[in-house]
């Protein structure tokens, strides 16, 4: 294939990744989204076989039987409620690829560069092993506090601000020398010391990142994978790459921006030590007795009221409960009462985990709304059912300012008539917090697990 058409090729790819990302910025579009991602992503992969570049097919088919295999066996097993620790570590796999082509271009006797050409190439090789390593070993942490292998509470070493800085400051240090030997064929040790720093700060800065802040982590993750393509893309020479690169790790800083600002906080002080590390003092404990309630129960509140707002949670997801919530949306719908869905940014562990269950389930786009959206109108609402969620409608967080959530906006339903928290049992949740919302008067507690509860309560509202 000529250099042209490869060329062509990419530009279309570019055009359909950037139409794409506009498909994924509303639901309604969203399938739409992934089917120009694929096409986009299968003209580069095609336009990249066929090109001059490759000059060993052998290993390029392995590679892609090896990498494709991997990827059909992994999405028809992993259930949804493994998507945020899926994508976790497929960022990994990114920030290690950037990794081992850095270091097969370092050692690369073949290109020939001089003067300006070759520490800029250098340059190159240094910072997209920098941003590799800190991505592949921050995502392996992130991987493991999502799958719940590592604790998900923040780990805050004593003097951590000083370290993190020690650490950059070696790193830049360590750069200067690089440059400075590799200018004689040397460079080798200062490179290997700063990847070893890269993987020490990429784990240091996601294991003192608390659980309620895994969501922006992953888009964070995201973000850095995407500049680590794009400097895989620059020690290529492939402008796809680049490209591509810059909009994957543009898009995701933009979505963790607008999600610290959705929970109150500075991006810097999340990736600094996020919720979990600003308390003052103690939290205040909860005290107080629940009461609980039956199916039975919940369905006759349900069939007397007339607005109800749905707001669901990590536990929906573990318990598969979306298509029962949906039968139970369309029943209470055929009735004449006002359903509607309040999404929280950080609901999951994922961004926007919880809209992608309820379109699988088919729940209609136009009666799920985001926080800001429903927040002034639950004094309005008659039930508010809450589906396996915790921190995302904690009270404490508004009026306890030693809570590890504290600030975080959160969904009010508590000023709702009436409030029903579907729960296994009382554990806390993935922050760790406390949630005074379980003793209020006002709240009722279905136990169990969320979709044998809900059909049990579908059940009853067709009898």
């Amino acid at each position: 294939m000529s250099q042209g058409l490869v060329t062509m090729s990419y530009i279309a790819a570019t055009i359909l990744f950037i139409l794409s990302l506009g498909g994924l910025s509303n639901q309604e579009t969203a399938r739409r989204g992934n089917y120009f991602g694929m096409a986009g992503m299968a003209i580069a992969i095609i336009a990249t076989v066929f090109s001059d570049s490759v000059n060993s097919y052998v290993i390029l088919i392995m590679a892609l039987l090896i990498g494709g295999f991997i990827g059909t066996k992994a999405a028809l097993k992993v259930e949804m409620t493994q998507m945020p620790e899926l994508v976790a570590i497929m960022h990994s796999l990114v920030g290690m690829a950037a990794v081992l082509v850095g270091y097969a271009n370092f050692m690369d006797a073949s290109l020939t560069l001089t003067g300006v050409e070759k520490t800029i190439h250098e340059v190159e090789i240094y910072i997209g092993i920098l941003i590799g390593a800190v991505t592949f070993s921050g995502s392996v942490i992130a991987f493991g506090k999502l799958s719940g292998r590592i604790d998900g509470k923040p780990l805050t070493l004593p003097g951590r601000h000083l370290f993190n800085l020690g650490l950059l400051i070696m790193a830049i240090w360590l750069g200067k020398v690089f440059l400075g030997q590799a200018e004689t064929g040397g460079g080798t040790f200062p490179l290997l010391v700063m990847t070893l720093i890269a993987f020490a700060f990429g784990v240091h800065m996601v294991m003192a990142i608390g659980g309620a802040d895994m969501p922006v982590v992953v888009s964070m993750l995201n973000s850095y994978s995407g500049w680590a393509a794009a400097a895989t893309g620059f020690m290529l020479s492939n402008d796809l790459l680049i490209v591509t690169g810059a909009l994957v790790g543009s898009s995701g800083a933009i979505l963790s921006y607008i999600m610290c600002r959705a929970m109150n906080r500075h991006f810097l002080s999340v990736i600094a030590g996020g919720f979990g590390t600003g308390a003052n003092g103690p939290a205040a404990e909860v005290t107080g007795d629940v009461i609980a309630i039956s199916a039975d129960e919940t369905a006759k509140l349900l069939l007397d009221s007339k607005n109800i707002m749905i707001i669901p949670g990590y536990g929906m997801a573990v318990a598969q409960a979306q298509h029962t919530v949906n039968e139970i949306t369309k029943l209470l719908r055929s009735q004449g009462k006002t359903v509607r869905f309040g999404i929280h940014p950080v609901a999951g562990r994922m961004p926007g985990h919880m809209n992608v269950l309820l379109a699988e389930a088919k729940v209609p786009y136009d009666i799920v709304f985001e926080m800001d959206e429903v927040n002034e109108d639950f004094p309005k609402v008659d039930v508010s059912i809450v589906i396996g969620a915790n921190d995302i409608v904690n009270p404490s967080a508004l009026d306890d300012p030693n809570s590890p959530i504290a600030g975080m906006p959160v969904l009010e339903c508590w000023k709702g008539e009436t409030t029903i928290v579907l729960k296994r049992s009382m554990a806390s949740g993935y922050a760790g917090v406390g949630n005074p919302l379980f003793v209020l008067e006002n709240t009722r507690m279905l136990f169990g697990d969320a979709d044998k509860t809900l059909q049990e309560v579908l059940k009853a509202l067709k009898m």
